[in-house]
Parts: structure tokens; C-alpha cells; sequence
């Protein structure tokens, strides 16, 4: 059987021929043989191989290399037990066979018959039945194999031309070798060989999904290389795109034209004309064929040709490759390889090959190579385009190329992917255009929140962009991704709809295109998004014209603090009333213009601005749900936001100067998170309200703040480290999702709080606590327990024990604890790390990493030196030296934490 691995192969010989030389050595073969080197195809010569009754490991060798083998079955082939011992080899390593019955009937052959069947018996004499059989089975199967005869043929040149051309031709179809220089090519060779499970008598589909330009006709064809040689019919339909246009012909006219192109090939009939669709079925469901459609983006397309599995006979396989992932579901494919990008090295290997001829730059090319190389995203086609256009440049020339290679597509580039676009319907074109211009990067929840009120069936429409391969969805935080080159595309589309006058676009993301808008306030109702980093000086009207627009963004860059700075000296009047998103960082004035009716914001971000106030009075604020004014330290008041009922988040953090919140937060009851760390002046929250939606509170380091926010019944993260708080109330008792409450640093917080069965996380670190209750065993779900640096803390109840779950205790720095219980150590539920200060251990052994360090303590539990055998000791005084051996020591704490990183990974 021969192995479908998908491996390639080096054929050393086109032909191996099998014959009987009294037969046809000196005629027939004589003159086949040099129409195979007239026609290039090589030929093994036995000539320096000395002949006997078995064949040798040179012959057995031979046959597997060739490509085909070319068995002339002559009157006298069957008396040679060499001609048969080749055959049953030729059989067994699953050889292309082509029989030539040279003045001998097929019949005779199949059963034996004849003058062939009689020179058969003269072989078979004294050989044992085991061989014999071997050799009829040999027979037979080449006998079934249909191939050319004498006896057909009046002309023997004429024979011989046809057996030359055939091979020729089937040569032509064969692997070259060519794709042992595709870089990737094995790996996804590889992936799809377990796919197509070639061992399998299935009939399978499958699919090959990605975007344009990424390499899945590469890889399909060379699959078909590999693969064609196994399968009895074999198709490639190339660049199958847009073969749907059928102009005067209905749906049916058009499925039976594909399918006469399609049968017309498999089955080398030309000029087939059929009536029924039923015939792809009826003629190819007893062979096994291999069948690739390319490029394909309609399902008719999939109907016309493969619509059912049961069209093909068994061991058939059908690959699809698309850009369209839904339309391989559509049509029942389950199985489906999605290519991925090249890694670095290797989209700089195909750059190099293209512009380079060989893998890697030549020497002071590779800074170059490879900042081209990102240029081109990493999309195969784009690097070999960029590649074959600097061909032959030399290195100044390359450089020279470079900024338009920045700010415009190739041709080639730009008709490749300017068919997926061209191919969506237009509310997911409008989307694909607001991902390219304004979302990339930004978390999906977040485009569809802004997006909601836009009319474009949004979630069903960043669907289909992902299906089609223009966009991706990350796992890990959901951000919409758009590779740059697709990015590149949208922004030529907004472009071309007002090339000379930019402000008649839908979007404007170049920042010199927005400088001369917004200066020269030539803004249109036809703008919808600003986005841009950079630093000017504007007027207050320049805005005025753009009375549709609905996403400003102005923003900082990650590479320089002060890079996006927009002065207006003279302040600014006018906001568009559409606006849906307000993102400007350090937006400059003292408050938004006094004619700014917000009344369609949904997001207003103006992190580090110079803001004192946002506006005057209520506002009209029903669509907004997030609110970042973090880092605006002249804040000084919050508005009225009695409107805002559908606010979700409201973030300010590092607004210095903000004393209170306003009474109207309590008409928030769909605000989930309120982050105010670092408010340094802020004194008090509003009383007596419950916001009913609330789970995250941050007022860490608001170290004015002395009243406890009791501002939630439903909050589950309160943090509230480093305020002047002098006590928890018993009512947080009541609060069913509190799972973890951060009081570290409240210097004046004297009593371990009474708190809910909920909690799996405190931090009392560095408060005056001065003992940890027996009430704390009510807490089973705590796993982390942080009270280092409590210089007041003198006594730890026994039952810290009985928390099964805790995977940390810390209690570093505590050093006015005389007596820690011994059940901590003795507890077998304590799998966990301990960080205690202690002095004088005497071989303590303990189950997982403990930490000991400056000792303090004059006694030590039995227990440890009875139980456990501590791996990790840190201790800055002497130690006994009998217990050296049991230890790796470590002088300071950093150790531990270069060894183990935080508390949270006590995996080990």
C-alpha cells in the first residue's frame, strides 16, 4: 500500500521499464526507450545488472524510485521469474502502471490463457504455491490496468508517440520539487494530512479558511501536487471567484454550465454537454477522485460541483479554500485548517527570497528587509509583491521606496484585497470602514456600544468580517483586530470618496488631512469620525461644519508623554451635538463649550485634561455609560449627573483636586464600576444611597476619606487601602458578593473586622490590628489572608486552621506575635505558603514553601520538626547547623520573590 503521508518525493527515474528482452529488447523497447529521451523523460537501464531468478536490492531500489513504471507484457514476458518477481515488487510499492500488451490478448493475461499462460506454467514449475500465487495475483492486477495493446494500433510508431506523450504529460501533472522552497509549507502539510486522513475510505471535505493573500491556494496546490498521483481522477479549479456571474442564465443554466466545464475535465471529455445535474454523481460516484476548489466565495458554487459527499466514490477528498468561513459551515464542511501567518523569521525569509533570490538579506540589508518586512504585515503575498518590486535596487534605491511603500498599496496588493470588500453587502462595508479607520484594537463590546444607534445590524455584521477573514476577534480580552494592509485599504476607500477636499469624508485619520480641516474649518456634514495623534493650535469654531460628526478621538501615543497636545488659545465654542464618543486626552480648556449638548454621548474620555468643570447644570446625559476624567488634576466638582441612568463606569482616579462626589451618583443604578483611587482631597461619599449594580470600588489612597462607604449592599471588590477609615460597620455582615476587601495601610483600623462568609481575599497589611478572632474560622471560602507589617498584632486564634481553602497566610514583619498556634502547622489542609517571622528553628519541615525571616520568636511547635521538611527557609540570624542540609538559604526577601513572584503563585 502505498503511504499517503504527505511527504515529498525525489523521484531519481520518470520510467522504470519491465520486459522481456529475448521479446522486445532489440525492437519495440529499442525504439521506446529513445522516444523517452527524445521527450526528457528518464529512463532506468538494467544494462550493468547481472539477471537471475531473483532481484536484487539495486532493482527493488529502482522501482521505488521511478515515478512510473512501464510493463511491456510480451509472449515469452511470463516465463521469466525475474520479469515476475519485478512485477509483484512493481505491485506491492503501488506504482503508476502503465501496461503495454505487446502482441499478446489482454485476456490471455488476465486468465492466464495462451501462448502467455503456457509460458507461465514453464515458470511455475517447482515452485512452491505461495510464489505462484503471488505472481497470478501480480498478473492480474497489472491485466485490470488499462493501458495500450498492439493489436489497436496499426501503426507501432504511433504507439509509441501515445505511451511517450502519456507519461510526458502525466510528468507534467507530477511534484516538482518546487515547494521544498514554500517557507512554512511542512507545517501545513502536515496539518492538513490529519485532516484529510488520506488512510481513511471516507469520502472528506475540507476546508483551507483565511484572509487574502495569506497562502491557501500555495498550499492547496501543492497538496494537489503531492496528492494527484493517488487518486484515479484528479481537478484543480483555479481562482474560482467570481465564476458565478452568469449572465442569461438562470440558477439551474448556470449549475449545469459549471458542471460540463467541471465533467469535462475529470473524465477528459470535451466539450461535454449535459442536462442533468444528477450526472456528477451518476459518473463519479465509483471513482476516486481528488477535487480542489479555489478561491471559492459562493455556496451555488459549492451546490453545483460537490453539493453531497455520496457524489464520490469511496476514498474521494474535496478541498475548499475561501476567504469566507461561513460559507464552508453553510455547506456542511466541519473540518477546516485556518492558515496563520507566517512568524517573523519566516515573512522575512520570503521577503528575502523574492527580493533577494536567496533566505536571508545580504549583508547591511537586514535592518532594511526587515522593517519592510513588517510594512508588509507579514502577509506572504504582500511580501513577495514588495519583494519582486525592489528586486535588483540597491540599497539607497530600497531606502527611496520607502515612504511610499508607508503610504500606499501596491496594484497587486490592492486588487487582491479590494475583493473581499467589493464582495459585502453595504451596512458591513460601513463597518469594515469604522474598524479601519477608528476601531482596530478596541474591545468588541465597545464597538458594538458605540455602534448600536448606527443602523448597521452591528453584531451580525462583525460576524460576517470575521468570516471573511477581514477582521479577528482576540480570545484573550476580545479586541477587534484588522491587519494594517486591510486598514491601508478601508482608509484609500474613505479617501477616494473626496480626494481633493477632505473634509467631504466620512473619516479622517491623517493628521495633516485633519490639521488643514479643522484650521481651515472645512469640515462637513459628511464627517462621522476624527481619530490622530498629533500637536497643533486650533480656533474655537473648528468644529462648526461638522454637525454629523459622531467619534472625535484625539489621543496620547504610547512613545512620548507629551506628544498629542492641541492648544486652543482662544478656547472653544462648538461641540457637535452627535458626538458618540469624546476620547481627548488632554483635552486643554477648563470646560467643555457651554453650547455642548451631550445628549448622544456614550463615551466621554478625557483622561489628563485641564479640566475644573465639565458643564453648567443638568444635562441631557441618558446614552452615556462610561466617564474617564482620570488624571484631571484641576477637577475640582463632578455635574449633576441625575440623567446619566444608564452609566456603567465612571473612572476618576487621580483627580487631586476633587473634594466630593455629587448627591446625584444615587440615581446611578447601573453603574457596575467607580474607580476614585487617589483622590487625595476627597472627604466623604454620599450617605444613604444603594447603588444596586455596583460590584467594583476603588478609593484607595483617598487618605481624607474617614467614613466607610457604605454606598452598595452588592459590591464584591472594595478597596480602601490607605484612607484614615477607623472601622468597618456590622452591616457589610449583610453584603451576599463581597469576595475581597484591600484595607492595607489604614493606620487607623484597631479591630479585625466582623465580615461575610463571602470573603476570599483580605488585606489587613500594615494596620494597628492586634489580634485575629476565633470568629475568623466563619470565613471557609478565604484562600489569602495578608497581614504583614502588623507591629500591633499579638495574638492569631487556632482557628486560622480550620480554613480549609487558604492558600496564603502572611504575617512578614509581624514581630510582637509571641504564640503562633501550633494547628497551623499541624492542619494537613494546609497546602499553602506561610510567611511568619520566627527565631531559633529547630528542623522544621513543612508540605509547601514556608517562609522564616529575622527571628523573633523563642519557641518553635514540636510539630514542625515531627511533620514536614520546609524546602525554602529566608532568615537573616544563625540557624543550627544540623539542619543546614535540609535548607537552601536565602539572606533576603527578595529572594523569594525572584524564586516565586507574588504570593499568587504557589503553584509549586
Amino acid at each position: 500500500m502505498e503511504d499517503s503521508s504527505l511527504q515529498f518525493f525525489h523521484w531519481r527515474h520518470h520510467v522504470f521499464p519491465s520486459f522481456s528482452g529475448e521479446d522486445v529488447r532489440r525492437t519495440f523497447l529499442s525504439h521506446l526507450l529513445k522516444e523517452f529521451r527524445r521527450k526528457g523523460i528518464r529512463t532506468f537501464i538494467d544494462n550493468d545488472i547481472k539477471r537471475s531468478q531473483l532481484i536484487g536490492p539495486e532493482l527493488v531500489q529502482a522501482i521505488r524510485e521511478s515515478r512510473f513504471a512501464v510493463v511491456v507484457l510480451s509472449k515469452r514476458y511470463a516465463s521469466s521469474r525475474w520479469c515476475l518477481n519485478e512485477l509483484v515488487e512493481i505491485k506491492e510499492s503501488s506504482k503508476n502502471v502503465m501496461p503495454v500488451f505487446y502482441e499478446v490478448n489482454p485476456s490471455d493475461v488476465r486468465n492466464l490463457s495462451g501462448e502467455f499462460g503456457t509460458a507461465f506454467e514453464e515458470a511455475c514449475q517447482g515452485k512452491p504455491e505461495d510464489v505462484k500465487q503471488r505472481w497470478r495475483q501480480a498478473l492480474v492486477y497489472v491485466a485490470n490496468i488499462a493501458g495500450e495493446s498492439s493489436q489497436n494500433w496499426d501503426n507501432e510508431a504511433d504507439m509509441i508517440e501515445k505511451i511517450a506523450m502519456s507519461i510526458s504529460s502525466e510528468l507534467n501533472s507530477a511534484p516538482s520539487g518546487d515547494s521544498d522552497n514554500l517557507v512554512g509549507i511542512n507545517a501545513h502539510m502536515s496539518e492538513m494530512d490529519s485532516l484529510l486522513c488520506l488512510e481513511s475510505n471516507e469520502v472528506k471535505m475540507v476546508g483551507i479558511w483565511g484572509p487574502a493573500g495569506i497562502g491557501k491556494t500555495t498550499v492547496a496546490r501543492a497538496l494537489f501536487k503531492q496528492l494527484s498521483v493517488s487518486f484515479q481522477h484528479s481537478i484543480f479549479v483555479e481562482n474560482f471567484k467570481g465564476s458565478y456571474r452568469r449572465t442569461g442564465l438562470d440558477e439551474y443554466g448556470f449549475k449545469l454550465r459549471l458542471q460540463e466545464q467541471f465533467l469535462s475535465e475529470v473524465i477528459d471529455h470535451k466539450h461535454m454537454k449535459i442536462h442533468d445535474l444528477g450526472l456528477v454523481k451518476e459518473r463519479l460516484q465509483d471513482l476516486k477522485v481528488l477535487v480542489v476548489l479555489d478561491d471559492v466565495d459562493r455556496l451555488e458554487q459549492l451546490d453545483a460541483l460537490v453539493k453531497q459527499s455520496q457524489w464520490f466514490g469511496p476514498g474521494s477528498r474535496i478541498i475548499v479554500t475561501t476567504e469566507n468561513k461561513q460559507l464552508l459551515r453553510a455547506h456542511g464542511i466541519k473540518l477546516i485548517y485556518q492558515m496563520g501567518f507566517p512568524s517573523k523569521s519566516e515573512s522575512l525569509e520570503i521577503f528575502c527570497q523574492s527580493a533577494f533570490g536567496k533566505s536571508s538579506a545580504p549583508d547591511g540589508y537586514i535592518e532594511l528587509a526587515t522593517e519592510i518586512t513588517k510594512l508588509a504585515g507579514y502577509l506572504p503575498l504582500a511580501l513577495k509583491v514588495l519583494g519582486s518590486s525592489l528586486r535588483g535596487m540597491n540599497k539607497d534605491e530600497q531606502k527611496a521606496a520607502l515612504p511610499r511603500l508607508r503610504t500606499s498599496l501596491s496594484e497587486d496588493i490592492r486588487n487582491v484585497l479590494r475583493v473581499g470588500y467589493d464582495g459585502l453587502h453595504d451596512k458591513d462595508k460601513s463597518i469594515f470602514l469604522y474598524v479601519a479607520c477608528l476601531f482596530s484594537g478596541e474591545n468588541v463590546e465597545y464597538v458594538k456600544l458605540l455602534l448600536a444607534s448606527s443602523g448597521l445590524d452591528v453584531n451580525f455584521g462583525l460576524q460576517v468580517l470575521t468570516n471573511r477573514s477581514l477582521i479577528y476577534i482576540l480570545r484573550c480580552n476580545r479586541t477587534i483586530m484588522m491587519h494594517s494592509l486591510l486598514q491601508h485599504l478601508g482608509r484609500e476607500v474613505v479617501c477616494a470618496q473626496s480626494i481633493d477636499e477632505p473634509g467631504k469624508r466620512q473619516f479622517l485619520v491623517d493628521a495633516s488631512e485633519i490639521y488643514d480641516v479643522l484650521v481651515d474649518n472645512t469640515g462637513t456634514a459628511a464627517l462621522l469620525g476624527i481619530s490622530t495623534i498629533n500637536e497643533w493650535f486650533l480656533n474655537e469654531r473648528s468644529f462648526g461644519g461638522m454637525h454629523n460628526l459622531m467619534f472625535l478621538k484625539f489621543y496620547k501615543s504610547s512613545l512620548g508623554k507629551n506628544q498629542t497636545e492641541l492648544h486652543l488659545p482662544r478656547g472653544l465654542d462648538y461641540l457637535p451635538r452627535k458626538l458618540r464618543l469624546l476620547h481627548w486626552d488632554t483635552y486643554p480648556t477648563t470646560s467643555l463649550p457651554l453650547s455642548f449638548r451631550p445628549e448622544f454621548l456614550v463615551v466621554l474620555n478625557l483622561r489628563e485634561s485641564k479640566l475644573e468643570k465639565l458643564w453648567e447644570g443638568e444635562q441631557p446625559l441618558r446614552s452615556l455609560t462610561h466617564m474617564d476624567l482620570s488624571m484631571s488634576e484641576n477637577l475640582k466638582e463632578i455635574p449633576d449627573l441625575s440623567k446619566a441612568v444608564n452609566m456603567e463606569e465612571l473612572c476618576l482616579s487621580h483627580c487631586s483636586s476633587l473634594v466630593m462626589l455629587p448627591p446625584s451618583v444615587k440615581n446611578l443604578n447601573k453603574l457596575v464600576v467607580l474607580e476614585m483611587e487617589c483622590c487625595s482631597k476627597l472627604e466623604s461619599i454620599p450617605k444613604n444611597i444603594n447603588l444596586e449594580s455596583l460590584s467594583i470600588l476603588n478609593l484607595d489612597k483617598c487618605s481624607r476619606l474617614t467614613t466607610f462607604p457604605d454606598v452598595s449592599s452588592n459590591i464584591g471588590y472594595l478597596s480602601i487601602s490607605e484612607t484614615a477609615i477607623e472601622q468597618v460597620p456590622e452591616t457589610i455582615m449583610s453584603w451576599p458578593n463581597l469576595a475581597a476587601l484591600d484595607m492595607s495601610g489604614c493606620t487607623n483600623l484597631k479591630t479585625f473586622p466582623c465580615l461575610p462568609n463571602t470573603i476570599e481575599w483580605l488585606d489587613f497589611s500594615r494596620t494597628e490590628i492586634e489580634e485575629v478572632p476565633s470568629r475568623v474560622q466563619n470565613l471557609y471560602r478565604l484562600s489569602k489572608l495578608l497581614m504583614n507589617s502588623c507591629m500591633k498584632l499579638r495574638s492569631i486564634s487556632s482557628g486560622i486552621s480550620r480554613l480549609e481553602n487558604i492558600e496564603t497566610l502572611d504575617f512578614l514583619g509581624c514581630k510582637n506575635v509571641v504564640n503562633y498556634p501550633v494547628e497551623i502547622f499541624e492542619s494537613s489542609p494546609f497546602c499553602h505558603n506561610l510567611v511568619v517571622e520566627m527565631g531559633d528553628i529547630q528542623t522544621p519541615g513543612l508540605p509547601r514553601p514556608f517562609y522564616f525571616r529575622n527571628s523573633f520568636i523563642e519557641t518553635i511547635p514540636d510539630c514542625i520538626t515531627r511533620h514536614c521538611k520546609l524546602p525554602f527557609l529566608n532568615s537573616s540570624r544563625p540557624v543550627s547547623s544540623n539542619i543546614e542540609s535540609n535548607f537552601i538559604w536565602f539572606d533576603q526577601l527578595r529572594k523569594r520573590e525572584e524564586w516565586h513572584g507574588d504570593d499568587d503563585d504557589d503553584d509549586d
